[in-house]
């Protein structure tokens, strides 16, 4: 066999067939995708303009209209991994010069920092200790100092494991004239996001998390107003441009981020932007209709059961939690690793042994907090008792003083309680 050079290669030399190792992934995601997105995943293709494809399109759009619990017409799918959405979004709503606050309280309200400046924006911070969240009046207060276009907050940030409320920022907002813009990736599906009850113009997602998919694909949705700031500055290429198409003299700085052509690519119109990433729309099509047909509070209550079962578990092995338990995700704990234990070491026991990913963390937790998450496929009770116990052999052998049979007995005592909560009669206690 020839190379492109025209040296011989050996057939022996050739990689092998994806196979990847068996795991579980506990981690702050990815996670296990669900077995049946990935089925959904290898049908075969169509063309991007097919009937069947744009039938699928138009039903992904309603299908995320159920999972953001919004009525915005351009509700959608942005190609790309739940940052392709954040940056498509800021990229869109922010014209060089304006005014954007952004509250940080974990690494990822720094990425929307850096996003936004990259957009050219004027951006005002505010922050609180990792681990902790603002109050809605200290946000008040610095939109009423900044007087920002934009507010920019993360809902639930991974490297803390703790969830900014968001139900009184959407009237703030409106109060001051300010759009209201969200990344949820982290916490959509397994955490209360009302979009239209709390007033938030734009949400941007990604599937890799509780909505149990692969990353690639970032779902998102945009208001009325949102859509009016984003087409005022509409400029349709040269290549597709006909008589009467908008030209602006200050377009969106991105061409496959410009949210104001891809509207026209998902809308009626079905303008040419790019290929669409068939195989993700597939797959995100997937992730919201299993969520619908679950229910999403159902959904939100079965990660709160795992996630409450697995917060209990750790502290029966007699492990501290880092943050605000009143403010943690549903989805995600953090782990205080104890005094004298080496936490990379442990992670790497965990996976070579027991075929289960946790997470380390980032900036000032680095190395102090190991992150596990119960979220989208993997909120369940056989993943939750099988990681508390593999997590205690592992501390056992590392020297950690834990609790005997702490974390699955405390998980249990979890589901017992659920379990008799069931069983009761209507109206009646557990």
């Amino acid at each position: 066999m020839l190379s492109e050079s025209g040296q011989l290669i050996s057939l022996s030399s050739l990689p092998q067939p994806i196979n990847p190792p068996q795991r579980l992934l506990m981690g702050p995601g990815p996670i296990n995708a669900d077995p049946r997105v990935l089925r959904a995943m290898s049908a075969q293709l169509v063309g991007q303009y097919d009937p069947a494809m744009t039938a699928y399109m138009s039903e992904t759009m309603e299908l995320y209209r159920g999972v953001f619990k919004t009525s915005n017409e351009q509700t959608l799918l942005v190609d790309g991994t739940s940052r392709a959405g954040i940056e498509a979004a800021l990229v869109s709503l922010i014209a060089p010069g304006d005014r954007v606050l952004v509250p940080i309280f974990g690494r990822f309200g720094h990425l929307l920092r850096e996003i936004a400046e990259r957009c050219g924006a004027e951006v005002h911070v505010i922050e609180v200790p990792w681990g902790q969240v603002f109050e809605p009046e200290e946000i008040e207060a610095a939109i009423i100092e900044v007087q920002p276009a934009l507010l920019a907050v993360v809902h639930g940030d991974t490297s803390t494991t703790v969830a900014q409320p968001l139900d009184e920022l959407g009237a703030i907002c409106a109060q001051h004239g300010v759009l209201f813009y969200t990344d949820v990736t982290a916490s959509l599906a397994g955490n209360t996001i009302e979009t239209d009850a709390w007033g938030i113009d734009v949400v941007t997602a990604g599937l890799q998390k509780c909505l149990a998919g692969p990353s690639g694909s970032a779902p998102s949705t945009f208001s009325p107003a949102a859509v009016e700031r984003i087409t005022a500055r509409k400029s349709i290429e040269a290549g597709i441009r006909e008589a009467g198409d908008a030209v602006t003299a200050h377009p969106i700085r991105s061409n496959y981020f410009d949210l104001a052509m891809i509207f026209d690519y998902w809308g009626p119109k079905r303008l040419n932007h790019h290929t669409e990433a068939t195989t993700m729309l597939y797959g995100a099509r997937e992730c919201a209709r299993l969520l619908i047909d679950e229910g999403i509070e159902n959904a939100v209550e079965r990660h709160r059961l795992h996630g409450s079962a697995m917060l209990a578990g750790v502290q029966g092995l007699g492990l501290a939690v880092f943050g605000d338990l009143a403010h943690k995700m549903n989805n995600v704990v953090a782990v205080m690793i104890p005094e004298g234990v080496n936490g990379d070491a442990v992670r790497g026991e965990l996976l070579n042994d027991f075929g289960i990913e946790i997470g380390t963390s980032f900036g000032p937790l680095h190395g102090k907090v190991w992150r596990i998450g119960t979220m989208g496929y993997n909120a369940r009770r056989d993943t939750v008792l099988t990681t508390l116990a593999a997590l205690e052999a592992v501390l056992r052998r590392a020297g950690a003083s834990v609790t005997p049979g702490g974390g699955v007995g405390a998980a249990y005592e979890i589901y017992a309680d659920a379990d008799r909560a069931i069983r009761a009669p209507s109206g009646v206690g557990a």
